[in-house]
């Protein structure tokens, strides 16, 4: 049993590490977000999406959302914490009608447990707010990849974990992609993705669109 504890103890370091973050790998991509907004200024008060590989490759975005300002400032590999790092850069500049992030797909992949990523999503959404009070924010709910179908059970987790927290906050919402890109038997499906499995054809970006969309046409319904 010693040996067992000790075992134990000599992982947890290793377990730590696997969801440190390492922001400073960004600051290139940073740095061109920041010399592009020099050459051509982003129109303030737009939809800023925000996050990791799905949103950067989500090349037809000014197309999908005709009549919307619409701002991309994904940043591939990222997770939520680098966009919560850099919020002053990414974020700030910008003072957003609405924020969409899609993140935690990669914090699941290297290490982060689902508790860990939840948390991370409402740090993001305290660092927003202390930017821009109020702003609304979604999270688009992380997808369920051919090429991680093994993350499946701790996707849904860390789904489920994030589903619960935006209910008790104002103006915080889970966005379910999730759920409809699964197949009959509850598993990912290849349509939605490209040849590697993992990041999403025209398809899968037409059906985030129509989510996102309606999240969107929320915000501008009249309270009562």
């Amino acid at each position: 049993m010693k040996r067992l504890w000790l075992l134990l103890l000599s992982w947890l370091p290793l377990l730590a590490h696997a969801c440190a973050d390492d922001p400073g790998q960004w600051r290139p991509d940073i740095a061109a977000f920041e010399a592009a907004d020099r050459a051509h200024p982003p129109p303030a008060g737009a939809v800023l999406f925000v996050g990791s590989s799905s949103i950067r490759m989500w090349h037809g975005l000014a197309a999908d959302f005709p009549g919307r300002r619409v701002i991309n400032r994904g940043f591939g590999g990222s997770r939520i914490a680098d966009a919560t790092f850099y919020a002053d850069r990414i974020l700030a500049p910008y003072h957003p009608r609405a924020i969409v992030l899609y993140a935690g797909d990669n914090d699941l992949a290297e290490g982060c447990t689902p508790q860990q990523v939840r948390d991370a999503f409402a740090a993001f959404v305290r660092r927003a707010r202390a930017l821009d009070p109020g702003v609304p924010v979604a999270f688009v709910a992380i997808k369920p990849s051919v090429a991680r179908q093994a993350l499946l059970p701790r996707i849904r987790r860390a789904n489920a974990l994030v589903r619960d927290y935006a209910r008790g906050q104002h103006g915080v919402a889970y966005l379910d992609v999730f759920t409809p890109m699964l197949g009959r038997d509850g598993q990912p499906q290849s349509k939605w993705f490209g040849p590697d499995g993992l990041h999403m054809n025209r398809q899968g970006y037409a059906l985030w669109t129509g989510i996102v969309q309606g999240w969107l046409h929320t915000l501008e319904r009249p309270h009562r």
